[in-house]
């Protein structure tokens, strides 16, 4: 169907001035929180009420800011809630009524904020020391070790002869056998039956089984006499106090409820307070809390009854608060007859623990610990210690470490916001008792840093002073060296305290000793001296681990102290100008290793070098870096490690700037080009650059070339054009070379431009109906039709060329348009075919609404040439035959919601751009739009606006009033 188009004349500026709209200042806000205040009279009503209500329902939430960042601020109630935490205590106690108030790690004092809990401790032991050798395990309670309650049978006034004899035979008495021992456990297998054993322990308790209950826990506070697996021993420390920690809770919760009375006035019992004093506790009470210790004072071992009374300390709050004080005295008195050092250290360090939390002012026991520590040091050396060692092939270094934990526990407790004169006390014991390293080094880690540093140079002296061969040195000076790092030297002591540590380090011979301390003394330099003394230290670090390969067994450490360079050396000039830097990375000869750290110092560029810059040593060096990173991408790379490594090269490039001097920023984009050709982000990027640096060009010269400029910026475009092809991604293909094209336009080079443009619309037919695009299977039609839109706009100022015919380029993207396969059940086709009668209307004016400086347009090269508007009008009404014959197909497919709706916006697209003045063209007009009306399925709000539309354009003589007389709405039925 052939239908004679001619596209109506306009006049932008007078439609701009009729139209457009100037824009008013404002000095609000639109996210800006509004009130109102209301205030009503109280001659009235005898009262005021002055009330600011806020305007946003949301407002309250977001407290004026913007709602975004308020959505992300944390929960004001938070913690703090009572009701929260009301809750949570009901929960954690409501269970089989046991549970009143749980054992804390320093007693609930707020005032212990800043102390590092034995929670945390004992996930760092747990996690540190753990072996691979089996276990065993002796216990009559887990299931199927055959374990059974003795009964027993108590006369109604027994004697205290009687009674002795009883709680013996509770404790002593299994019947024959029942003690199995489970051999060859693993390291997992064992903490499950500690865990089994402690749920039996509950289990036991809640069946009101108490001398049960006892006897587990009896049998695995014995468990801590056991140093078969030595290097375990530790860890079943932990485990086994978790244990003891759950008979407190249960003894004193149970304690607590036979606590409570029913006081005169009240019908329940009242419970204790959570703070009482002995006198508030009923006789009843208190006689079964005697009888819990006179209990435990019938067993006869000596590790298993030091255990469990130590573990029910606590509950002598309901006998007397002046037991506290002598109890602990006596039980660290009582360590001193364990004759295995390692398990009586971890019996004084549990003796500590349950000190502090029930009575952190007393401080005498954990002075008398320590003094029976140093006393009982040289049991270290014992020929039993070495025959346990050398039946467990455990040397000597490794088995002193095992002291630590108990050790630093004991005095942390001691150091935690300990004056002055107490810790000059502490070091006082270590120098006059023994020489002994592991206890210095314990002090070390325990005393805060602001100490250390007031007396960093004399207690360097004091390591190098130590003739301790037992405990390693290097220890020592790896925990000076950290609360170096944490604390505030003086100036004048930082360059002596690196010279005497480190004159000691450098003549460590083992790498893993050498690399432990470098590592943390190299923290410190790179803190508080310049390149040169990192660099001088780099050096010997180099000399350490460069020989026999050491390095290839320290990657962590090296990456540490490169990690720590980058921490606090921020000039990258400084760190590249360090001659012993790149020999330094080289030694990370592991690929993913140096994947790893050239990730690091490329990240840490991007997020430190604020300014750009040219400096050859850095750019050499970075260059480098990214190719390395570049290289390691392979087939297996996975698509987030290619996108991170291609983030970190853009930001490279990006911050690489040599100023004026535009021919030597595009050598480097071409060196780059050649150095990462496998990532399309890089890519990309480099050709954003390349047109951003022909756009400086363009404002440098105002917009007039000269010879020189005029083949740079070709140079530039050329750069373009060669690398795009390179680019994997279609649509970003596409959009780059529209964008490309628009700068070569801008810069007068034409035949480059058109060059662009037919690269892109070559590529169109290459664009597959369905990719991934963000990671989803979509269809690609609705991403052609954006492109292409913005396409024609750039089109509309395209001069033709001589050497191709009218409208070339708007043919060739016909053609491809006609060419595509597009989806049967979509009418993108045709919507484009619209847009472009839009486009020919445009092109047909007198005047186009835009243009390129420097640019003659089709406006100006052919003016109203009659054969110029007679071609357009020929492919408008070709365009628009085609339209028609697919609504006419539309309506055989019975598809009348689409037919509706395209029929809409064809009348839209012919009322805005057609010339109604003709006949012919209104009467397709009126004919389409009762075509849109016809089945009753069209958009009603979008007609109603379209109908008041064209009586607008009626009123202003533009349209004719024959058209609006013929336009009826149709009412669904």
């Amino acid at each position: 169907m052939s239908v004679q188009w001619c596209s109506r004349k306009r006049d932008y500026s007078a439609e701009q001035r009729q139209y457009g709209r100037t824009g008013l200042q404002t000095t609000d806000h639109p996210l800006k929180k509004a009130t109102v205040q209301d205030i009503t009279p109280s001659k009235r009503l005898g009262w005021t009420n002055s009330l600011s209500r806020d305007l946003q329902p949301l407002g309250d939430a977001f407290d004026g800011g913007d709602p975004l960042t308020a959505l992300s601020q944390p929960d004001p109630l938070g913690a703090t809630d009572p009701l929260s935490q009301a809750v949570l205590h009901m929960s954690l106690s409501k269970d089989k009524g046991v549970r009143d108030e749980l054992l804390s790690p320093t007693g609930g004092r707020d005032d212990y904020d800043d102390f590092e809990s034995w929670s945390d401790r004992r996930l760092m032991i747990l996690s540190k020391f753990t072996t691979s050798e089996k276990l065993s395990i002796a216990t009559s309670f887990l299931p199927g070790s055959g374990g059974q309650s003795v009964s027993r049978s108590i006369s109604n006034q027994p004697s205290v002869s009687e009674k002795v004899k009883n709680r013996l035979e509770q404790l002593d008495v299994f019947d024959e056998g029942s003690v199995k021992e489970m051999l060859n456990l693993t390291q997992q297998e064992y903490m499950n039956k500690i865990e089994d054993l402690n749920e039996a322990l509950v289990e036991s308790w809640d069946a009101d089984q108490r001398v049960k209950s006892l006897k587990i826990v009896i049998q695995c506070a014995k468990m801590l006499s056991d140093v078969n697996v030595i290097k375990f021993y530790p860890s079943k420390f932990v485990l086994i106090t978790d244990i003891l920690d759950t008979f407190c809770t249960l003894v004193y919760g149970r304690l607590r409820e036979k606590s409570a009375q029913t006081l005169p006035g009240m019908k329940t019992p009242q419970k204790l307070p959570v703070k009482f004093s002995p006198s508030q506790v009923p006789e009843s009470a208190k006689e079964t809390c005697r009888n819990w210790f006179y209990k435990i004072a019938s067993i006869r071992e000596l590790i298993p009854r030091l255990y469990v009374e130590a573990s029910l300390l606590k509950c002598y709050s309901f006998l007397t608060s002046e037991e506290f004080g002598p109890a602990l005295r006596r039980l660290v008195a009582m360590v001193c007859g364990i004759g295995d050092p390692l398990v009586a250290t971890f019996a004084r360090a549990y003796l500590c623990r349950v000190g502090n939390d029930i009575a952190p002012e007393l401080r005498d026991h954990l002075t008398n610990a320590i003094t029976d520590f140093t006393r009982c040091y040289k049991q270290v050396s014992s020929e039993h210690v070495k025959q346990v060692l050398s039946d467990q092939n455990v040397d000597m270094s490794s088995y002193i470490v095992l002291y630590t934990p108990a050790l630093d526990w004991i005095l942390s407790v001691v150091s935690f916001r300990a004056t002055d004169a107490t810790l000059n006390e502490l070091l006082n014991i270590f120098k006059s008792q023994t020489n002994c390293a592991l206890l210095l080094n314990s002090i070390i880690q325990s005393i805060n840093p602001d100490f250390i540093c007031k007396r960093a140079l004399n207690m360097l002296e004091l390591i190098n002073t130590c003739d301790d061969e037992v405990f390693p040195k290097h220890f020592l000076h790896q925990a000076i060296g950290r609360k170096l790092v944490r604390g505030d030297l003086p100036e004048s002591e930082r360059l002596p305290a690196l010279n005497i540590a480190w004159k000691v380090i450098m003549r460590l011979r083992e790498p893993s000793d050498y690399i432990q301390c470098a590592e943390v003394w190299m923290e410190f330099a790179v803190k508080y001296f310049t390149h040169k003394e990192i660099n001088r230290l780099l050096a010997d670090v180099v000399k350490h681990m460069t020989p026999d390969r050491a390095f290839e067994d320290h990657y962590y450490q090296l990456q540490s102290i490169l990690s720590k360079i980058l921490e606090y050396q921020h000039s990258f000039s400084e760190i590249f100008s360090m001659d012993k830097f790149m020999p330094f990375l080289d030694m990370f000869q592991k690929d993913s290793v140096k994947v790893d750290a050239f990730k690091s110092i490329v990240d840490a560029f991007k997020r430190h070098q604020l300014e750009p810059t040219d400096d050859p040593v850095v750019l050499n060096a970075l260059m480098y870096l990214c190719k390395t990173l570049h290289d390691s991408v392979n087939a297996l790379s996975a698509d987030d490690e290619q996108r991170l490594l291609g983030s970190l090269i853009c930001s490279f490039v990006r911050k690489i700037s040599f100023g004026q001097d535009f021919e030597q920023q595009l050598s480097f984009y071409v060196e780059s080009r050649a150095a990462f050709t496998n990532l399309d982000p890089v890519m990309i990027e480099l050709v954003n650059c390349v047109n951003q640096l022909t756009i400086k060009t363009v404002s440098v010269v105002n917009g007039q070339h000269t010879r020189k400029t005029a083949a740079f910026v070709r140079a530039c475009i050329a750069y373009s054009f060669i690398t795009i092809p390179s680019i994997e991604g279609v649509f970003e293909k596409l959009k780059l070379y529209l964008i490309s094209g628009q700068i070569a336009l801008q810069n007068q080079a034409l035949s480059q431009a058109d060059a662009f443009f037919k690269a892109a619309i070559s590529q169109i037919l290459e664009v597959p109906r369905m990719m991934v695009i963000d990671h989803k299977m979509r269809n690609t039609e609705p991403y052609i039709v954006d492109y292409l839109n913005g396409f024609f706009s750039t089109l509309l100022v395209v001069p033709d060329s001589p050497d191709q015919g009218v409208l070339y380029l708007i043919r060739g993207v016909l053609n491809v348009i006609e060419s595509y396969p597009w989806d049967d059940t979509s009418d993108s086709k045709f919507l484009l075919y619209m847009n472009v009668l839009c486009l020919m209307s445009s092109s047909s004016q007198d005047s186009y609404l835009y243009h390129i400086d420097q640019i003659e347009s089709n406006d100006t090269l052919y003016g109203t040439d009659p054969k110029y508007i007679n071609e357009i009008n020929t492919i408008c009404q070709t365009l628009l035959g085609r339209i028609i014959e697919h609504l006419k197909y539309l309506g055989k497919l019975d598809a009348f919601k689409r037919q509706s709706a395209l029929a809409l916006h064809v009348f839209n697209k012919i009322v805005t751009h057609g010339d109604l003045g003709g006949g012919e063209l209104m009467v397709v007009a009126s004919n389409i739009w009762n075509l849109a009306q016809k089945h009753g399925v069209s958009d009603t709000r979008l007609g109603v606006r379209t109908l008041d539309y064209v009586k607008g354009r009626a009123a202003d003589g533009t349209v004719p009033r024959e058209l609006v007389q013929n336009m009826a709405l149709q009412t669904r039925t």
